[in-house]
């Protein structure tokens, strides 16, 4: 004779919860320890990071405040000068022309990386899968190698006598340029500057977008030819606005990258000629450590790190906006 089993009643946490207050039995919630994790896991990377980044945050904040210099490095001194070092370079026209140098040259790159990522990303996202791993071999190569050896290369390429790129331009025809001086103008050694920047940027933002391109369903593309929309179009009305996150987070992180650029200045051409090429990192460099002007030194990196967080403060207030839409 066959037995008939009950049914299996499963009751959710929720009711088992309100039936235990029912029955005036005591409920077991979260513990504090279980509530308290999370923050237990990220409390050695806090502590890093503010013994890492905070502590010197701090020094070079409280320096920016002092008249440091060789006299009162040697002799231990400590000469606090009030605001008189900021009021010193907001009212420089050096600082201003510096800074002015920095936000386009800052613009220029910005906008040739995302660019050009833009469009390799694209093409890594048409070829098929060898041409595609290949390329991603080369672009991994030119993000990995070291900036100083990356500066190096330029170097050579660039050099007025034996330089590959001064040679092929003279057998084009341009003969003028066969024993051309790229580091002698301000135009010259920025147009290197910006190359090398470019050339290893352009990875980042072309693997990100490759990736961001694999999330994308195909029937919104098939969707877009069948009604006749072109690349163009397809990219304006699905590409972009699914990856629009992408574009957003990636801009940013770009131009807090290329603004703090010093290494590349530094290794092409030393801020030369005549100081036309020193953005407010290296301008920084320059005053504290060349010139032994070391408030000032940190009296710019704290300007410079002030237009930072201004920056970052707008890139929130746009995550935020775009997350109560959502």
């Amino acid at each position: 004779m066959a037995v008939q089993s009950e049914p299996v009643r499963v009751q959710s946490p929720k009711r088992a919860a309100g039936d235990a207050l029912n029955s005036g039995r005591p409920f077991a919630g979260p513990s504090l320890l279980s509530r308290s994790a999370p923050y237990l896991l990220l409390l050695p990377a806090i502590l890093a990071t503010l013994a890492l980044l905070g502590w010197p945050l701090v020094k070079t904040f409280e320096l920016s405040f002092q008249n440091l210099n060789k006299r009162q490095l040697i002799l231990h001194l400590t000469e606090w000068n009030g605001f008189a070092n900021y009021t010193d370079q907001l009212t420089s026209s050096e600082f201003w022309h510096t800074t002015g140098r920095t936000i386009a040259f800052t613009a220029v790159n910005v906008v040739l990386i995302m660019g050009g990522g833009t469009l390799v990303g694209l093409l890594l996202n048409r070829l098929g899968k060898k041409m595609r791993i290949l390329l991603q071999a080369a672009l991994m190569l030119a993000w990995a190698m070291p900036i100083v050896a990356a500066a190096t290369v330029f170097s050579w390429l660039f050099d007025s006598r034996f330089g590959v790129v001064n040679w092929v331009l003279d057998q084009l025809g341009w003969h003028d340029m066969a024993d051309y001086n790229w580091y002698s103008s301000q135009t010259g050694t920025f147009f290197v500057i910006v190359l090398l920047i470019v050339w290893q940027s352009i990875p980042f933002v072309a693997f990100n977008m490759y990736a961001g391109l694999t999330t994308i369903p195909a029937e919104l593309y098939e969707a877009a030819r069948m009604d006749g929309a072109g690349a163009w179009r397809i990219f304006r009305w699905v590409v972009f606005p699914s990856l629009k996150p992408f574009f957003l987070s990636t801009t940013f992180l770009e131009i807090i990258w290329v603004f703090k650029s010093f290494a590349q200045i530094l290794a092409v051409n030393a801020g030369g000629p005549q100081g036309l090429t020193q953005t407010l990192p290296f301008y920084a460099y320059i005053q504290g450590t060349g010139n032994q002007h070391y408030g000032i030194g940190a009296t710019i990196a704290v300007l410079t790190i002030l237009m930072l967080v201004v920056l970052m403060a707008y890139y929130f207030r746009i995550i935020l906006k775009q997350e109560d839409e959502l």
